[in-house]
């Protein structure tokens, strides 16, 4: 079932609206006419109405009982805000030129997550556009988009959208975005979307005065779940399944990143994850074209990812926090929260070889055995990353990666992320070594809410041990201060990173045994008493071997480098790299091991006798 105000054709607009309690709903013209127009009962809860001299443009509002109107639960244009009335939107109106655009396989995705409103002075989508050449340049295939549904006011993350249909009017609306994906895909270049199917936002929301969307019987930390397993759920997932549908038809999309689908509760012999996955393979196939779905969990579950008839919900790859988590304990020395789990190299070598860590493990920060195991999933089913807008942003003062790690600890990062076996997903700056923080911040117009912001962001660091006074999240300062600064990439120690960045991608693009994240061979040796992480992939006779040293001291060891010739392909320690100097030799013929010394936070790359490249 269509839902939302969908104009066709010369004039012609047709309203679906699902309110199942209602005795009857009609449609408020409010500009540029003033109209009312009766809606008719459809089976389900369901009303509908056909109008004519109807014109792209048109604000509406439905009332559902005298003296009350709400803005559309579907609007496709929220153009005064949450609070403001629909508008009727003439999709078919865009002229695409996007048809020459191929899509990027899923094994060659490499991920640059950005926020609209932070990364340009702009914050519109349109003033992304002139920065999309050099990130192509760079290696980056995918933008991912933050959320960008219609959000109160004019600075949120975006995961407090309370409109799934609409683009945020202050970032460009629906004209602002198709602008951007048209341009990125002119350049060969995919775009995803960060989509939230496990909660509205908690102002501006009016779809529970059309009907249950959401259900007292779970609680998320948002709130009310979604309904999508309790009475009328068929109709909550239909408006979430064509919302998928909305943003791949009509926006042109590659992919939706679902937003943390731990917090979509659902009992349900037929989930509603496997069913929205169904849907869009279904649109994909019959509309000819690559529709991707990446799921946020914190379940470590590969029923996630596993194919639908094998039992799983059949999504395209997840999230791999358990990546991030090891190495950002073993780069910061931090113990708090969630990292209390990882800290040892074994963490790593696990994650690298496997993707989960924890895959049945005990967990002391969960106080449970957690997880099962991914050793059977191919590599291109896991997105991984060194630092995200959640990972900087749900800390106290938002510091990012390149101001809790020393300089040395970065570029290992990069190495390990961009030369791993899985998606590299890079946060926006994060390839200049960008120092400026990414605070929480919203926008919100009820002071109570933003009390209750406070409190719950004061409760999470609480958990961190974080006890410093935070910025204000509802402040314009924690909204400007974190906007990158996209010029500091040619100067100083920026410019260098930049340059090691490019090199890293440049080794992904040329070298067999890791020019995409395909089911190859790879193993992953942790030495726990030095620290050191020897990570081995091979692709038909073509092998490499990176030396990633976590010590904060130089390391002398055995090396276990397989008979041959090795050629060094990097060394982040060396002084082209501001490093210290170099120790490791260029070539090491081995003989099954070799010695040699390390240096501290470094990482180094061979490849094996045959396959040199300039």
């Amino acid at each position: 079932m269509h839902i939302g105000g969908n104009y066709l054709e010369n004039g012609v607009c047709e309203f679906t609206v699902w309110a199942p309690f209602a005795r009857q709903v009609e449609v408020q013209l409010t500009s540029p006419d003033e109209r009312i127009l009766p809606l008719h009962p459809l089976p389900r809860g369901y009303w509908r109405a056909s109008a004519q001299n109807i014109a792209p443009g048109t604000l509406y509002r439905y009332t559902l009982s005298p003296g009350e109107s709400f803005p559309d639960p579907a609007s496709h244009f929220q153009p005064q805000g949450v609070h403001g009335p629909s508008q009727i939107v003439d999709h078919a109106s865009f002229a695409w030129d996007d048809q020459a655009y191929r899509p990027v396989d899923l094994a060659e995705l490499v991920l640059y997550e950005l926020h609209v409103g932070t990364f340009t002075s702009e914050g519109t989508f349109t003033a992304v556009i002139p920065r999309i050449d050099e990130l192509k340049a760079l290696g980056v295939t995918a933008l991912e988009i933050m959320p960008v549904s219609q959000f109160p006011g004019e600075r949120n993350w975006g995961y407090d959208g309370c409109y799934p249909y609409a683009p945020q009017n202050s970032y460009g609306g629906p004209e602002g975005l198709k602008l951007l994906v048209n341009e990125c895909h002119k350049r060969g270049m995919a775009v995803f979307l960060d989509v939230v199917y496990n909660h509205f936002g908690p102002e501006g929301n009016y779809s529970q005065e059309f009907g249950p969307y959401v259900t007292d019987k779970y609680k998320t930390p948002w709130g009310n779940a979604i309904n999508f397993d309790d009475e009328h759920s068929d109709e909550v997932r239909n408006y979430f399944i064509q919302n998928a549908l909305h943003w791949f038809g009509r926006y042109h999309l590659d992919g939706l990143r679902l937003d943390a689908v731990h917090s979509i509760y659902d009992m349900s012999a037929t989930p509603f994850l496997r069913e929205l996955a169904l849907a869009v393979k279904y649109y994909a196939k019959h509309s000819r074209r690559q529709c991707c779905l990446i799921a946020e969990s914190d379940l470590n579950d590969v029923k996630i990812i596993r194919p639908e008839p094998v039992g799983g919900y059949g999504l395209d790859a997840q999230w791999c926090d358990d990546y991030h988590h090891a190495l950002h304990a073993l780069l910061t020395g931090e113990r708090q929260g969630y990292y209390r789990d990882f800290g040892s190299v074994t963490h790593f070598a696990r994650s690298y070889n496997e993707g989960f860590s924890y895959a049945g493990h005990y967990s002391p920060y969960r106080k449970r055995s957690y997880g099962n195991s991914s050793l059977s999933v191919p590599p291109y089913h896991f997105v991984v990353f060194s630092q995200n807008h959640d990972q900087a942003g749900n800390r106290m003062q938002g510091e990012r990666l390149s101001v809790l790690a020393p300089f040395e600890a970065l570029k290992l990062a990069a190495g390990a992320v961009l030369l791993s076996p899985y998606l590299p997903l890079l946060f926006m700056g994060e390839e200049y070594g960008e120092t400026a923080p990414f605070l929480y911040f919203v926008h919100h117009s009820d002071d109570k809410l933003v009390q209750a912001v406070r409190a719950g962001r004061q409760a999470e660091f609480r958990e961190f041990g974080f006890t410093e006074r935070f910025p204000d999240p509802q402040g314009e300062e924690a909204f400007c201060a974190s906007k990158i600064e996209w010029e500091k990439r040619r100067s100083g120690r920026h410019a260098l990173i930049a340059a090691y960045y490019r090199e890293l991608f440049r080794l992904r693009r040329i070298v067999p045994a890791l020019s995409h994240a395909a089911a190859h061979s790879r193993e992953a040796i942790a030495c726990e008493r030095e620290n050191i992480v020897i990570a081995q992939r091979c692709r038909g006779q073509h092998r490499t071997c990176a030396i990633l040293n976590f010590n904060r001291d130089d390391v002398l060891m055995l090396l276990p480098f397989a008979k041959g010739t090795w050629k060094k392909l990097l060394d982040s320690s060396e002084e082209k790299w501001q490093g210290p100097g170099a120790l490791l030799p260029e070539f090491i013929n081995a003989d099954g091991s070799v010695q040699s010394e390390i240096r501290a936070l470094s990482i180094a790359l061979y490849e094996k006798e045959g396959g040199y490249y300039e």
